[in-house]
């Protein structure tokens, strides 16, 4: 089991290794580091990560990335990636804060 999943007494959902995350590259480096996990689908495990305060809509700000390679652009999150759907997380140095945000599940 995941030990963030156990920290927080959590059923860890991990992604594919195939699957599909949205990354927003050009913010790599920046801090925080954000992610959140909506529905997945179409091959995506829901997952979305950004660095930085700021999220944008724009429909280029996120780049399709398989799993198995997060770790050679953000080393320290693969673990988070085990997170249910639902879920958020924002990492600082010396700062973790995990929560449920039931609103990222909701249908459009």
């Amino acid at each position: 089991m995941s030990s963030i999943c156990k920290k927080h007494n959590l059923i860890p959902y991990p992604p594919k290794e195939q699957e599909k995350l949205g990354i927003a590259l050009d913010t790599i480096g920046k801090l925080p580091i954000n992610g959140m996990r909506v529905k997945n689908e179409n091959g995506t495990c829901g997952w979305y990560i950004w660095c930085g305060e700021e999220y944008k809509e724009d429909s280029d700000f996120f780049s399709p990335l398989c799993v198995e390679h997060i770790e050679n652009y953000l080393l320290d999150i693969k673990e988070y990636l085990d997170l249910p759907l639902g879920y958020r997380f924002l990492l600082a140095p010396n700062y973790e804060d995990i929560w449920e945000d039931k609103g990222l599940l909701d249908e459009v």
